[in-house]
């Protein structure tokens, strides 16, 4: 005990070991979500749903064992919700990258990040987007993923006049995960601590229950077909895409990574008078190799969780407590069973026998849809600090977060916000509001979408 005390400055902080521990548990309650999401999400780029999950558990152990360790501090890291679904929505699904390339663009942007943490130039790179496309991109994911969700749950479903419309309520998946997201809102609501877990349980008993889901356990063989499988050579041939997917997964780690150790640092007190953030360079090296060790096992960006503020509010000060959370992530490899369930894909039965559509080609998950319409919720949040009354500020916030979910394609919403911002403030007589690689940034997409297909 002393060692540990010693370490990581335990009474120095003001805590003890049992805080720690349980403030690590409380943080991995409240994220681990992402153990039975991440699976679902990555399956649609053609990645084995067993390997993922090993993967998830393996890397988000390291990561939050390198921040506990090296950087001392009570943050929990995992496969960033967003990152994910730009990996296989965007990167393996719009860009038509295979997964095992996709993987090398995401160690590319890690390895990015950590030249950004050795050399100490973050400040700089955050400052190249203007304030309103930060504000926007984060909500614009969110609603993306929320609209992912709502399809799902079997609450929006396609059409062939309108291209979607609201689906028949009156069918247990989307009465199951109406349920579901009544009850995880109601727990989180009362504060209750992985209400989102819960709720992905409950939802999952009463699927399994109603005959939603299946009664009898599908196969999920742990493995490891993901690990070490990068494919940097199908980049050369490509390597306009490959850069601007490599940029898109690097600006999204940085702004969450900054954004999470700024909110919960001010929460635990651990910021200086002046604003800054002792070890942050230590924070963002750990953050960063995440990335890279999570790509080389088979999973998506690797980023520091905002749940890590539960942990801190439950007393976590310390490393210890981020070290508590990567062995419960070590521990989550058990849950390969009930993972199974919960992401069954019911979509072809429900599409059939409920709307007539044979070999329906959309997926449903109305386990996972809950979770997925909640968080998305959750990620709105910073439109408000958008200032609506300038136009050249509104206009490319908007153009981000309706042409994401809509155009369905993350890089095609982020795109839109760059391009339409320079446009807007060159056209006003703004010009020398962005910063000068802004206009870089834009030339460089509308050369993108004018000659690359």
């Amino acid at each position: 005990m002393n060692r540990l005390d010693s370490y990581f400055g335990i009474s120095a902080a003001g805590s003890t070991v049992r805080r720690e521990v349980v403030g690590g548990i409380t943080t991995f309650a409240t994220m681990s979500y992402i153990i039975f999401v991440q699976p679902t999400v990555l399956s649609i780029a053609g990645m084995d749903a067993g390997s993922v999950l090993l993967a998830t558990c393996l890397a988000s152990a390291l990561a939050c064992f390198l921040m506990g360790i090296l950087a001392r501090y009570p943050y929990a890291l995992g496969p960033g919700m967003g990152e994910n679904f730009l990996f296989a929505f965007a990167v393996c699904g719009a860009m038509a990258f295979s997964w095992q390339a996709g993987l090398a663009i995401v160690f590319l942007s890690g390895v990015l990040f950590v030249l950004l943490a050795a050399f100490r130039t973050r400040e700089k790179a955050v400052e190249i987007l203007p304030d309103t496309l930060k504000h926007a991109i984060g909500p614009a994911i969110g609603l993306f993923i929320a609209f992912v969700g709502l399809q799902w749950s079997g609450i929006i479903v396609l059409s062939p006049a309108t291209m979607v419309k609201l689906g028949p309520l009156n069918h247990g998946a989307p009465l199951i995960s109406l349920f579901g997201l009544l009850v995880m809102t109601a727990l989180m609501v009362r504060g209750v601590r992985g209400g989102i877990l819960i709720g992905i349980l409950v939802t999952t008993g009463l699927g399994v229950v109603t005959g939603v889901l299946p009664r009898d356990i599908p196969d999920m063989h742990l493995s490891a077909t993901t690990f070490l499988q990068l494919d940097f050579g199908a980049l050369l041939g490509r390597w306009q895409d490959a850069l601007l997917a490599i940029a898109l997964f690097f600006f999204l780690d940085l702004f969450d990574t900054v954004g999470t150790l700024v909110g919960v640092s001010a929460q635990a007190g651990f910021l200086k008078e002046d604003g800054s953030l002792p070890r942050a360079g230590r924070a963002f090296m750990a953050d960063a190799l995440g990335t890279c060790g999570g790509a080389l096992m088979g999973t998506s960006t690797v980023t520091t969780y905002i749940e890590s503020a539960s942990g801190v509010a439950a007393g976590a000060r310390t490393g210890l407590a981020a070290v508590v959370t990567g062995l419960c992530f070590v521990a989550g490899v058990a849950l390969a069973p009930v993972v199974a369930v919960v992401g069954h894909d019911v979509g072809p039965d429900y599409y059939a026998a409920v709307l007539g559509i044979e070999n329906g080609l959309v997926r449903m998950h109305p386990a996972v849809a809950p979770a997925l319409i909640l968080v998305g919720v959750l990620m709105l949040a910073p439109l408000r600090r958008i200032k609506w009354d300038d136009l050249t500020e509104a206009v490319p916030a908007f153009l981000t977060v309706a042409i994401m979910p809509l155009g369905y394609g993350i890089a095609e919403g982020i795109s839109a916000g760059c391009v339409s911002y320079a446009v807007l403030k060159l056209a006003t007589g703004r010009w020398r509001e962005p910063h000068p690689l802004m206009y870089a940034v834009a030339l460089a997409l509308v050369l993108r979408y004018a000659f690359v297909a």
